[in-house]
């Protein structure tokens, strides 16, 4: 049934300052940038005189990241941000260096939750948070 994994999506505030923290920050690349209204868009997510703006990151190979920018209807704030809420997601990114990866993307607006720490022999794992606070984490595999 499922051939492929196609994208994830994340709902930011502002399109363009999303797209220069993954580009700018994480190292992403922009594969595509969309606008999208009316009828199709609509019956797709649902909303009447549904209106966004995406973008389509990622590098170069294999699945996307979808930021996804809501004109209308407006965007609401989550309820929860925990991280053990049903239906709460999180972007997995491998990384080279897990705490200088940190320490670049807390510098540029992120949020740490915790310090990389090292889970199982070889894997160094941290969460933190974009500027829209949707959970990162990074992956340090080693050797």
């Amino acid at each position: 049934m499922i051939t492929a994994i196609n994208h994830t999506g994340l709902v930011v505030t502002d399109l363009q300052e999303s797209i220069e923290f993954y580009r700018d920050v994480l190292g992403l690349t922009v594969q595509g940038t969309f606008e999208r209204d009316g009828s199709p868009i609509s019956q797709v997510v649902g909303y009447r005189d549904c209106h966004i703006l995406a973008a389509h990151m990622g590098t170069g190979s294999g699945p996307t990241i979808e930021l996804i920018q809501y004109i209308n209807p407006p965007p609401e704030l989550r309820q929860s941000i925990e991280r053990n809420v049903i239906g709460a997601n999180h972007v997995a990114f491998n990384v080279d260096d897990a705490e200088k990866s940190l320490e670049t993307l807390v510098k540029n607006g992120a949020t740490k939750l915790n310090s990389p720490t090292e889970v199982s022999p070889g894997r160094k794992v941290c969460y933190l948070q974009d500027p829209d606070d949707n959970w990162v984490e990074l992956i340090e595999l080693s050797s």
